[in-house]
């Protein structure tokens, strides 16, 4: 299963400047014709389905071949410079995301020395409201090198997450307040990029996971990873 996003934007403002006329006009020919509203929509979806096939592909070379333009700032760990780099796209709110998060720690434990873990924040906006907030502390903690410790504790206590929970975990890692503060100011844009990135590759939801061209997503299980990476190195 995964977090999935709920989502349906109408162009309210072009609406507002179609006449009562063109509309009754428009109406009309679809009632007529609605095979021709099919074929548009089919077409449609096509050419969405081919942009994102061409980014998921300009995706895995680019991480093949130059995986540092692929993690830019993102948080990192495991082995620095390994030719296996995994890329995760998760949300702090999601509860697929916390299993998975499980998972992973098994998993990098197991081949910190083999496998370069990279975080992608994909908040789900539209069904968790705390899913911004959250990265962007964790975004304020990567500022002073305590991203992973701060995810772990966001992970581990997802039903409380609030201001309160915020400033309450980035004092048990004795972060300095008044930065982590300023910092999360600062975090928008970071995050944005990996939200759009995580659209423009078609994601529809938490968590999700490429490891050198290969995806998989949801709760995943340890010996699921343990294939992957063992197709990756063979």
């Amino acid at each position: 299963m995964l977090c999935l996003i709920f989502s349906w934007s109408l162009p309210a403002q072009a609406a507002s400047r179609i006449s009562p006329k063109l509309e009754q006009q428009v109406m009309q020919i679809i009632r007529e014709h609605p095979e021709v509203v099919l074929e548009s929509l089919v077409a449609y979806q096509q050419q969405q389905r081919q942009q994102i096939v061409q980014s998921q592909q300009a995706f895995v070379k680019n991480l093949q071949i130059n995986p540092q333009a692929v993690i830019g700032n993102s948080p990192v760990t495991g082995s620095p410079n390994s030719k296996i780099v995994l890329v995760e796209f998760s949300d702090f709110e999601c509860p697929y995301c916390a299993e998975a998060n499980k998972t992973l720690k098994q998993f990098m434990e197991k081949h910190q020395d083999q496998v370069t873990l990279v975080y992608k924040h994909f908040p789900l906006t539209q069904i968790h409201a705390q899913a911004v907030p959250a990265a962007k502390a964790a975004w304020a903690a990567l500022q002073q090198g305590k991203f992973w410790e701060y995810s772990d504790a966001l992970f581990s206590d997802q039903k409380q997450l609030n201001e309160a929970k915020y400033l309450d975990i980035a004092t048990n890692l004795n972060l300095d307040l008044d930065k982590f503060k300023s910092d999360r100011a600062l975090a928008d844009n970071e995050i944005l990029q990996d939200m759009q990135l995580a659209q423009k590759l078609g994601l529809t939801g938490t968590p999700f996971f490429v490891m050198n061209g290969e995806s998989f997503s949801g709760a995943v299980q340890l010996s699921d990873m343990e294939e992957v990476l063992a197709r990756a190195t063979h």
